[in-house]
Order: structure tokens, then sequence, then C-alpha cells
């Protein structure tokens, strides 16, 4: 059998909450959203939150709450998620597609500026794969910033959880984003003066799209049992760093002191072809997954121009399977695998 690339970490706990949901007749949005969003505001340290029922959502609700003016221009990284793109251009923005850095996949400050002459307005700010942004030096540019944590919940800087710097910050429940729903997203503003805007929104939200019961149960327990399973992941990741470095292969590093990055499955910056690599994987029953593969340069590729680093980053960067359900047997399998890949 098959080492799937990314499982969602459902226990017993995480069935009991959802079939609870189920028992209780009371699926839409109720109270289960109601303790997420405690649960919420207590483990980031905002000031508030909504709960709906997709990341697209929740950016529609952060720029109504924003109120940029209709055909402004929003930064986004090339390898940030395309749905980003898409619901910018379905409201009536122009998307400021940008190149990444070379050596952490991750905006630089000073490609964010070069975006700001070129008028940019506002910025999205997706801190892939777990790592922390040099936020403190985007913050100093004096842009909005919208940060999307999907990948990146639990991460932080000087003891600042990401999430808490932004005007507003998108915490995506999809299958594959680091606490999941089954589908969702949290929009949380950390200031009170941001949430009394946002509330006056979400107060007027359709309840079509509020989140139902049944996935803020399945998002409640995977939030209080992060911490488990983040300490599961790091020592999953130690083992996979410490083999890499046996072989032509790397991953990334965290950049910048007192940043403190989350586990997001394991990242690999290949040397040599992917499928290569892929099929090698396969043939020790261990699926990989190209890292950027719902990325907006990916879907973009041909319209959006010199954009080096984040295309080379789309070729040439795998996902490896690291989560809490893998147990030692298979983990030390896949560390195997990292140290001989070709």
């Amino acid at each position: 059998m098959k080492i799937p690339t990314f499982s969602s970490t459902i226990r017993r706990k995480e069935m009991d909450s959802v079939l609870t949901t189920l028992v209780d007749e009371k699926i839409g949005p109720g109270e289960a959203v109601i303790r997420l969003i405690q649960q919420v505001k207590a483990f980031f340290g905002v000031d508030g939150a909504v709960a709906l029922r997709s990341p697209s959502l929740a950016l529609k609700y952060a720029l109504k709450a924003l109120d940029i003016p209709k055909g402004s221009k929003v930064i986004v990284s090339a390898l940030a998620p395309y749905w980003q793109y898409v619901c910018l251009e379905e409201e009536g923005y122009e998307p400021l597609v940008i190149d990444v850095s070379p050596e952490t996949a991750l905006l630089s400050p000073e490609t964010v500026l070069e975006a700001v002459k070129e008028g940019g307005s506002l910025l999205i700010l997706h801190a892939a794969m777990g790592f922390v942004p040099n936020i403190q030096a985007l913050l100093d540019i004096g842009l909005p910033i919208i940060e999307d944590i999907s990948q990146s919940a639990g991460a932080s800087l000087n003891e600042k959880m990401l999430g808490t710097f932004g005007i507003f910050s998108i915490l995506g429940l999809e299958e594959e984003d680091s606490i999941t729903g089954g589908g969702g997203a949290i929009l949380m503003a950390s200031e009170r003066r941001n949430w009394i805007v946002l509330k006056k929104h979400s107060d007027e939200a359709l309840s079509t799209d509020i989140l139902p019961d049944i996935n803020a149960s399945l998002a409640l327990v995977q939030l209080k049992e992060f911490n488990k399973n983040e300490q599961i992941r790091k020592e999953m990741y130690e083992i996979y760093a410490r083999s890499i470095m046996q072989g032509k292969h790397k991953t990334f590093l965290q950049a910048g002191d007192y940043a403190i990055p989350t586990v997001y499955s394991f990242p690999v910056i290949l040397s040599s072809g992917f499928k290569d690599v892929r099929q090698y994987a396969l043939r020790k029953d261990i699926e990989i997954a190209p890292v950027f593969a719902q990325s907006i340069i990916a879907y973009k590729e041909e319209e959006l121009g010199d954009l080096m680093q984040a295309k080379s980053f789309l070729l040439r960067c795998a996902y490896f399977p690291l989560y809490p359900r893998l147990g030692a047997q298979q983990a030390a399998k896949i560390a195997k695998v990292l140290a001989t890949l070709p």
C-alpha cells in the first residue's frame, strides 16, 4: 500500500466531535461555530473572527472591510494559491503578481517595494510551507496586509503568532491546510478597531456564507490538538532533515532570527528532475507531489512573463509525506528514501 503525500490527522476525538454534531441534528451554522471562534481567539490572541465556508469568501469579506477601491492593484506572490488570483479578479481588482526570493520562495521586501512603485495598494501575504516571511520589513513599507496563514498556523516571530501582524488574516480549513475542517476558513482581526469594521459585515453575512457546525466541530478538535500534533511533526521533520543532508537535494530553511516556523509537510528542492524522483519514490511505495501545483504561476505561467524564481521552484520542488498518522516505521522508511534520492 502506497504512503499518500497528505493525510488529515483525524483520530477518535475528531470522529466523536463530528458524530456528536450529527446525532444532535445540528449540522448548519450554530453552537460549534461559536466554540470554534472562541478557541481561535484564545489560540491566536486575536480580537475577533468569523468562520466562513471557503478561503475565497474570507478574502472577499476582508476586501469589503478594507474598502479598497475597485480596480486597485493587489500584490500577490506568484507561488500563492491560485484561488487568490481568481477571487481578486471576480471582486474587480487587478492582481499584481510578483516573483519570490531565490532562498526562501517567499516574498522579499525589495520586490514588494518595487510592486508598490507599480501601483500596488494592498499585499496578500501567503506564508508558504509553514515558514515565516520577513514580515516586519514588509510592515515597514506601510501597505495594508492580509495574511494567509493556511499553511503556517502556529508559526511565530518574536513570540508573536503569524495571523496577528496583518489587518486581517485568513486561516484556511481546507483538506490540506495546517488545520482542517474538511473545508472553510477563519477570517481574523487581531485589533479591536479592525474587528469592529469586519463585524459589521459578518453580522450581515448570509447563512450560506457561514461555516456549518459539522465542519466547525472537526476544526475545533484539530485546533485543540494542534500542539500535540505539531510536536510529532517536528520530531519527524528533524529525522527527515538529517536524511536529506546525506544526499544531493536540500530543503528550505527558516530565515531570520527569532522566527519559529511550523511544520507543513516536507518540501524538497530537487537538483534533478521531478519525474525521476517521483518514479524512485513510487518504487518504494511513497507518493510525492509538486509543492506549487495549485499556485498562480502553475495556472498562469505563460501569461506572467519573467518570474524566473517562481517558475524554477514550480518545476523542482516536491512534498514528501509528513504527518502524525505516519508512525515511526513509515517515517523511517521515508527518511531512508530521502537520503538516497537520485
